[in-house]
């Protein structure tokens, strides 16, 4: 029987064309699911295969585990205390073995230890594939469509089978057996029993990469593609820089009449792509991406990471775009949240804006209306910058002497103690939200300033409400939501 196990493993290892050693794997896999099957528990048996001679050993074993961890899997471990009666040099994570009866290769049918081999020799060779492909290091990959999986398309690349779900797909991108496409990898699923390469022809990073192959400049390192933001098969941007002064890049990435952006047009079913300039600037950054708008004015707000931007009613449609396409998009290639308005928008936002100052000096400074106005026009807008700011800016203020100077700088002093203390007495007070998971003292103020001091209160807010109040995205105020109501559940059961 042994030379038979010999003859197989060589007949299978010709005929697939692995590595022997690959075939004996599998064969011990086999013998082992089949000795497997003398135990009732879940035994853990592990056979080994003579290679030269094909004589195999069966053995039964357990793993050896701290005492303090306890038997998780009682059939497959052993604890240590107990392992080193039977062997003195044990150690954790070594293995008591058991030596089996060995069986009979007839006994589980040559049929059934064949059909395991070749499961085994198929992952083998499906891994090996899947390897050669990621060798080649290709990050755009071209394909035919073999068939439709409920509504993903199966490409075949050379060897391998990749998949493309619809969700990647170019909206009204029909596709059809036997066409011929190219797409992006996105990432490789090993876990997936079926294709483990997944593509997308809507990522950002596949119209950066076609540019890249039409522009032989980026690839010099004379130009580079600093971002791309998409609305698949409609219109995308991109943001370049040359690192050459002699280079234009925007018409580098255009081609002679447009070849190259043309190319990469049909590429992606005739989107539209704006190529605008990239700037270390965020605000002129801005307002290349809102292109062909003209801006105004912008305001930024480094805190909230926005940008109000100003136009007037002639450029407003272009600046939003249709359905906020224009705005949406340079929104994701800056990475800034960007507020389009109008002039009188602008103006009666920064109007709110200096009441609202106002009022806070004349309250927290004790100061009439002329005093805070003076401090707003000097360009303060928090206690902190009249408590903190050096003393010689301070004294530059025309309107004020050195004793009102220092008068103003205690009380905004004072009064950021007294917040301090009162946002600390909130923060003691509400000892039972910060035993949520993720709260923190900066949130549990802003909660008990508006009266939310305990897990009760919270989880009776709406998502809506608690996002407004703390300034948190929705799945994020969910979340919290959530986590305050669990008590509950807990109490029910």
């Amino acid at each position: 029987m042994s030379r038979e196990i010999l003859l197989l493993v060589d007949a299978l290892a010709r005929e697939k064309n692995v590595a022997r050693d690959v075939v004996f794997e599998a064969l011990e896999g086999a013998l082992a699911s089949a000795m497997k099957k003398r135990f009732d528990e879940d035994a853990d048996i592990r056979v080994s295969v003579d290679r030269a001679t094909g004589e195999h050993e069966g053995f039964r074993r357990w793993l050896v585990v701290p005492d303090e961890a306890g038997l998780q899997e009682p059939d497959r471990q052993e604890l240590l205390t107990d392992a080193l009666d039977a062997i003195a040099d044990i150690q954790v994570g070594e293995y008591i073995e058991e030596p089996l009866e060995p069986i009979e290769f007839g006994r589980i049918g040559a049929q059934a230890a064949k059909q395991a081999i070749l499961q085994r020799i198929r992952d083998a060779e499906r891994e090996q594939m899947l390897n050669d492909f990621l060798e080649r290091g290709e990050t755009i990959v071209s394909g035919t469509v073999k068939r439709m999986d409920k509504g993903d398309a199966v490409i075949e690349i050379a060897k391998i089978e990749a998949r493309l779900p619809r969700s990647e797909m170019i909206p009204k991108e029909n596709l059809r057996l036997g066409d011929r496409i190219r797409a992006w990898v996105l990432r490789i699923d090993r876990a997936a029993r079926g294709q483990q390469v997944i593509l997308s022809r809507t990522s950002p990073e596949f119209i950066k990469q076609l540019f890249e192959n039409e522009v032989p400049e980026i690839e010099q390192g004379l130009l580079e593609i600093k971002g791309a933001a998409r609305d698949p098969g409609v219109r995308a941007k991109i943001a370049v820089v040359a690192y050459d002064k002699r280079i234009d890049p925007i018409g580098t990435c255009v081609g002679m009449r447009g070849s190259r952006v043309t190319a990469v047009r049909n590429e992606l079913g005739g989107e539209q792509v704006d190529i605008v300039l990239w700037s270390e600037d965020p605000a002129q950054f801005v307002i290349g991406a809102l292109a062909p708008a003209n801006i105004e004015s912008i305001v930024v707000d480094e805190d909230r990471h926005a940008m109000d931007v100003v136009v007037d009613e002639e450029n407003l449609p272009k600046a939003i775009g249709a359905r906020g396409q224009n705005v949406r998009l340079a929104s994701d290639l800056t990475a800034w949240q960007i507020n389009i308005m109008t002039p009188e928008e602008s103006q009666n936002r920064q109007s709110q804006e200096r009441d609202e100052t106002r009022s806070m000096f004349m309250k927290t400074l004790d100061v009439d209306e002329e005093v805070a106005d003076i401090l707003i026009d000097e360009g303060f807008t928090g206690l902190e910058e009249i408590a903190y700011v050096p003393l010689a800016e301070l004294l530059e203020i025309e309107a004020f002497d050195e004793d009102t100077i220092n008068e103003l700088r205690n009380r905004a002093r004072n009064a950021l103690l007294t917040q301090a203390i009162v946002q600390e007495e909130r923060v003691e007070s509400a000892q039972d939200l910060l035993q949520i998971e993720g709260m923190t003292a900066d949130l549990v103020a802003k909660l008990t300033e508006h009266g939310v001091t305990t897990r009760d209160d919270l989880a009776d807010l709406a998502t809506y409400e608690l996002a407004e109040m703390a300034d948190l995205e929705s799945d994020v105020a969910a979340q919290f939501i959530m986590a305050a109501r669990a008590h509950w559940f807990e109490d029910q059961q």
